[in-house]
This record gives structure tokens, C-alpha cells and sequence, in this order.
């Protein structure tokens, strides 16, 4: 509903459709270095060896600006609705309240700017590749495998205390991982389930999984989307004090592109969880099970 959005959120993402933006969005060129499910990855179109590029952005400055706007809103109203909540710092209202339409109704405007801007990106890649190999990107396999949200509230049927009904599932940092057979898998993916992507830092590894078999019973079917920080930004740039981040990628066979040292400083391998043992997690509990594991092209193995 693009009138919920508002004019400076308006402003904010005119020029911006087609970037990637700051913190830790990125495009990284990498490598399957490891299949985990061979069945799954075929029908993925994953293979050992295979040149993948995978692209983290989402709605820039007008979905920023769509949160700030609608927190404000949603600030005074748990307290108009007698919702306790654990935390001062989180708000939420009902969904058809006049804040909770409003809020679902921008979030929703929000989120198509952001597949658009994914979409962008993708055909931006592409055409480089084409003009670096000199063949269209059809004939280099470029195909999508999955495009995916990581912030966004669905309506979606659940099991809840036994019985099945609506609900509103907001992920955050968190998406989809749907396992085998559910009807809201793409035909395409639906016998093996849907797919999942955690990225890593950029200097180990990434991952493809596929919705495991306990995803619905433990987390309305929900994954994370990312290994997630173990430093926060202000300790990672603290901790690249005297440091060349660039330069110790390089030396790990990685060639980072960023606008600035303190994007990289932030956003440094050791500002985050290993991918690895998260995915360990999630594979073990069943949200979802590992499928490939890709490594930044180029990166040293140890």
C-alpha cells in the first residue's frame, strides 16, 4: 500500500533502487566448496566447483524509514491495548488496529521496493558478467535460485496449542525455511523443500540449506538469515585499531570493494559468529538441513 509510506521515506529510496548499501549488505562472488545433499543441490542446480553470486540488500533508506516512521506510531500502543510486553524496547499492536493496518500495510510497500531492488542488482550483475566473458548471461547459467526475504510479516496458517489458525509471523534477521511438501514452496522446489540462505562473514563461508523436517513445530517455520555478530560494531572498528582490513583479506585470497575503512573495520571476518557451527545448529534441530556451503572466490583453505 504505497500511500502508508511516507513522503520522507518517499525521498529516501528515489534514488536509491539498484544499490546495495551500507553495514552488511553486500554481492559476493563464491564458490561451492562442499555439497552436503547431493539430491537437494541437483535440484537447486548446485554443484561442487560452481561459481555462485549471492547478493544481501533490501528496501535501502525508504524501508528504514518506514520502521522509524511506524515505531513512532507504535510506541503508545501497547499500552492502548493492554499488551504487556518483557522489553521497553519493543512495541507491537494488533493487526487490525488502525497501527498495526498502517504498519503492515508500508512494511508491505517496503518489501516490494526491496525485491526490486534485489531484482536490479542481479540484472546489474549479470550484465557485468556478460561484458567480462564476453557471452549473455544465459549461456554463463546465471539463473536465480532463490530470492528471499529476511524482514518482512507474513500471514500464514499454523498449528497453535493443537489447532490450526491465521497468524501473523513478523521475521526479523530470520526467514523462511518451509520444509518438504508444504503448499507454499515454489512447484519447482516443493519435493525437496524450500531454500535457505545464510551468509557468513567475508572471509569463511556461506550457506545454502533447504526447510527442514521440525521447522513448522519449533519456529512457524523460521530459520536465521545470518551467522549473526558476536562483536558489535563500535568493539569490531575498536578492534581494527592499527589493522589494514583490506589488506589481511587480500592476504586470505579475498578483494573487498567498500566505500570506506570503517565499513570493513565493522564488518570484519571477526565481527562475526562462524557460519559453520551456526549451521550446525539449525541442521541439528531441523529448521533446516545443509545443502551446499560456499566459500568467498578465492578465499585461502586452511
Amino acid at each position: 500500500m504505497p500511500e502508508l509510506v511516507s513522503d520522507r521515506a518517499l525521498a529516501r529510496g528515489a534514488d536509491q533502487c539498484g544499490t546495495v548499501g551500507a553495514g552488511n549488505h553486500f554481492i559476493e562472488v563464491q564458490v561451492v566448496d562442499r555439497v552436503a545433499d547431493e539430491r537437494v543441490a541437483a535440484a537447486f542446480g548446485l554443484h561442487a566447483g560452481q561459481i555462485c553470486v549471492l547478493i544481501h540488500s533490501g528496501s535501502r533508506g525508504l524501508g528504514y524509514q518506514v520502521c522509524d516512521d511506524n515505531l513512532r506510531a507504535l510506541r503508545e500502543a501497547p499500552a492502548k491495548y493492554g499488551i504487556a510486553l518483557p522489553d521497553r524496547q519493543l512495541v507491537c499492536a494488533p493487526i487490525e488496529s488502525p497501527e498495526g493496518a498502517a504498519y503492515l500495510g508500508a512494511m508491505r510497500a517496503a518489501a516490494n521496493y526491496a525485491f526490486c531492488n534485489r531484482q536490479l542488482l542481479m540484472w546489474q550483475v549479470r550484465e557485468v558478467f556478460a561484458r567480462i566473458f564476453g557471452k549473455p548471461w544465459e549461456s554463463l547459467g546465471m539463473t536465480l535460485l532463490y530470492d528471499v526475504a529476511h524482514n518482512m510479516a507474513k500471514l500464514e496458517d499454523h498449528i497453535v496449542a493443537g489447532v490450526k489458525k491465521p497468524v501473523c509471523v513478523h521475521r526479523k534477521g530470520a526467514t523462511r525455511a518451509f520444509p518438504a511438501g508444504h503448499h507454499d514452496i515454489p512447484a519447482r522446489y516443493r519435493e525437496v523443500g524450500q531454500p535457505v540462505i545464510i551468509p557468513g562473514d567475508m572471509g569463511r563461508a556461506s550457506w545454502v540449506l533447504v526447510g527442514g523436517p521440525r521447522s513448522l513445530e519449533r519456529s512457524f517455520g523460521t530459520t536465521c538469515h545470518g551467522a549473526g555478530r558476536c562483536l558489535s560494531r563500535t568493539a569490531a572498528t575498536k578492534a581494527a585499531k592499527g589493522r589494514d582490513i583490506r589488506r589481511e583479506l587480500e592476504r586470505a585470497g579475498v578483494i573487498a570493494r567498500s566505500r570506506s575503512r570503517g565499513g570493513l573495520a565493522e564488518e570484519q571476518p571477526a565481527a562475526y559468529k562462524d557460519v559453520d557451527v551456526v549451521v550446525d545448529v539449525v541442521h541439528r534441530a531441523g529448521l533446516s538441513l545443509k545443502v551446499a556451503r560456499l566459500t568467498p572466490l578465492g578465499v585461502i583453505k586452511g
